[in-house]
């Protein structure tokens, strides 16, 4: 089977679908875990908020299909998917020959057939409580509706106009009037609030109006969070506008430390803001600074461990020694005493079941290992079962290795032995380092077996993951060796616990040898292709050169015909522009008075810069304005040259050109001079 090389958010339509139908089945099961519910629902629907997601499921009673049908829009007539499981008369992992069989690596999805048509999702009730200054309005719409339908609803209670009206709370910055509340993928219960920034507050002396009115500055203003990282001692320094929630500084943090917000621990906020949904101007923070610490939630293994370091404070007497070393005198055996001793004592779980992913699981897997066993074991590779795919399988062939796969056991009794003498043997840790990569999971507890056999279907097969859900307690720890082919990751090897230090490294070793054998055919396959592609890529670079340099040359060429016909339509377009003013501006100047008019005239004798006169009479009771206009209609305009008088020298074009020819002394008569600005 091949390894899904997407992210999760990114599923083909195809696979999503098929996978859809395969979890159908999944999702029946009484004893499925709600985690790994969830993680399915976050694969299948690309939603990467937990809390979000925990949400839509409790919604349809973690109802795996439902809340998938509710969310991914069905294309093409899609329907649910039939579950398909392989049957054979022979080992369910291995063939008759020994070999792995191809039903073990083939996938549990059958193609998608239109037998059955999908129940439409039916529209939810959605809850609003809604604050505007000292009112709340409680609001009750189909999500089926959009946001501007909700602001019609607070328009007719709170007599606003929806232009006027800005509704803020929503957990998405992307929202607008036209959008649809089932995409938003809200709970039951929401509380929203509406800002009015261009409705002034009713005048009143009263405190309740001075403090409405000091929550609406606060809206506008930008608060600095000084954030302390406890666990990684550093600080972040957090710019939020007013109108921020206190649940989205939370979920920036999770963005900046990965720790989830249902994992922090927060110290200073006020004791006005333990509502999330609360904006920061109306959560009572210290302006224009305030200070927060935040930390992770201590796992229930690492409580549980502090608790016993605190509460086991008694020694072993010396007689308990003694008896413990005289035990094989009286018949007890190696296995009996080692079994009183494990059974005396509590051991800290070696994964925890609530981690947020993989990677964090095996750092506390490994530092648990090291703490029972010693520092003298295999590398235990930290990250997701797809990153140690990629690691052993997808680099060069050269680099390759298998995949050594450890499943660790708790409750059996060969889990002790196996491993302080087993896997920890320099040998054997040696071996594994130099050409396996090692990855390990605790299949103690429920949650934590029923999550491996989960990417276990997904990776091998659900016939693999059958047959290791076969096997029996007392048959842990398993070793399951892997490799990787072309087309599939297929199981060489399942080494139980039962065995012995020359037989798990002869296993081993006929594991490398067929995967030698494939590594050197690999190899070769991939030196031809390499020097097929070197050949291609000189012959591909040589040909490219001589397009380049011949689309250079050619490009220039247009690129200059295309600059002078560019400047050319810039110079035209400008001309026929200052021409269209020009006949503008000289359309709107009044009439020229006549000589012998009874009123005030005024004559003025232009000189151009080129030594031109020009003359133009005009009554004194014209504004100046009109002598810049008729200049402009010459030719000349006011953003390009200055209007000066000869005695006194004045630059005219700097007054007030509402003054009239009278106030600015340009009458009876004046000459003037034009002269270009620099």
């Amino acid at each position: 089977m091949s390894v899904v090389g997407a992210p999760r958010a990114e599923l083909p339509p195809s696979l999503r679908a098929g996978r859809l139908g395969a979890l159908g089945r999944s999702s029946a099961m009484a004893s499925m875990d709600r985690e790994m519910i969830l993680a399915d629902f976050q694969a299948c629907t690309g939603i990467e908020n937990i809390d979000e997601a925990i949400t839509l499921l409790e919604q349809n009673n973690w109802d795996l299909v439902a809340a998938i049908n509710g969310i991914i829009p069905q294309e093409n007539g899609i329907l649910q998917s039939e579950f398909v499981s392989g049957e054979t008369s022979q080992d369910p992992l291995y063939g008759p020959t020994g070999q792995p069989s191809s039903s073990s690596t083939s996938s549990a999805f059958c193609p998608i057939t239109p037998s059955r048509p999908i129940v439409e999702r039916q529209p939810r009730m959605l809850n609003f409580r809604v604050e505007y200054r000292d009112r709340n309005v409680e609001v009750v719409v189909e999500d089926t509706n959009t946001v501007g339908a909700i602001k019609q609803i607070l328009e007719n209670e709170l007599q606003i106009p929806v232009p006027q009206m800005q509704l803020k709370g929503w957990k998405s910055t992307d929202v607008n009037d036209s959008t649809v509340l089932r995409s938003l993928h809200l709970p039951k219960n929401n509380s929203l609030y509406v800002l009015t920034p261009d409705i002034a507050q009713p005048g009143s002396d009263g405190p309740a109006t001075s403090h409405s009115s000091a929550l609406q500055e606060s809206l506008n203003e930008n608060f600095m969070l000084i954030i302390t990282h406890r666990e990684a001692q550093r600080d972040y320094s957090l710019n939020f506008p007013g109108t921020r929630t206190v649940q989205e500084v939370k979920r920036n943090i999770f963005d900046l430390t990965n720790i989830h917000v249902r994992h922090q621990v927060w110290e200073g906020w006020p004791a006005s803001a333990e509502d999330d949904s609360i904006t920061l101007a109306a959560a009572g923070l210290s302006y224009p600074c305030h200070r927060l610490t935040v930390s992770k939630r201590p796992s229930p293994a690492q409580t549980r461990e502090q608790s016993e370091e605190c509460t086991d404070v008694h020694m072993v007497s010396d007689s308990e020694g003694d008896d413990f070393e005289d035990a094989t005198e009286f018949g007890v055996d190696d296995g009996e005493l080692f079994g009183m001793i494990s059974s005396g004592s509590k051991k800290s779980p070696m994964m925890p079941d609530d981690a947020e992913n993989e990677g964090d699981a095996l750092l506390q897997f490994t530092a648990e290992f090291s703490s029972r066993y010693g520092d003298c074991h295999p590398v235990f590779f930290i990250g997701s079962l797809e990153a140690a795919f990629q690691e052993a399988f997808y680099g060069k062939a050269r680099d390759r290795k298998l995949l050594a796969i450890y499943l660790h056991h708790d409750d059996s009794v060969l889990t002790n032995v196996f491993c302080s003498q087993l896997l920890c043997a320099e040998s054997i840790v040696s071996y594994l380092s130099q050409n396996f990569i090692t990855w390990a999971w605790d299949m103690t507890r429920e949650a934590n077996r029923a999550r491996f056999l989960s990417m276990c279907t997904r990776h091998f097969g659900s016939v693999v993951a059958q047959t290791i859900r076969t096997y029996k307690t007392d048959q842990f720890p398993l070793l399951l060796i892997i490799m990787g082919k072309r087309s599939s990751n297929e199981v060489l090897n399942v080494i139980q616990g039962n065995t012995t230090v020359d037989d798990l490294m002869m296993r081993l070793m006929n594991a490398m040898e067929i995967f030698a054998a494939q590594q050197q055919e690999d190899i070769r396959d991939e030196d031809e292709r390499e020097a097929r592609e070197k050949v291609k890529r000189e012959q591909d670079e040589a040909y490219r050169v001589s397009l380049e340099a011949d689309r250079a040359k050619r490009e220039a060429q247009e690129r200059e015909i295309a600059e002078q016909v560019r400047q050319e339509q810039i110079r035209k377009e400008q001309e026929e522009e200052r021409e269209a003013i020009r006949l503008s501006l000289e359309q709107s100047l009044p009439p020229e008075p006549r000589e012998e008019s009874t009123e005030l005239v005024s004559k003025l004798r232009i000189r151009t810069p080129r030594g031109e006169f020009f003359e133009r009479r005009f009554l004194a009771s014209n504004r100046l304005q009109v002598v810049f206009d008729f200049v402009a209609s010459k030719g000349f305009p006011k953003d390009e040259y200055k209007l000066l008088s000869t005695f006194p020298r004045r630059d005219v074009s700097q007054f007030d050109p509402t003054e009239t020819l009278l106030e600015v002394k340009l009458y009876p008569q004046e000459t003037l001079f034009l002269e270009a600005k620099e």
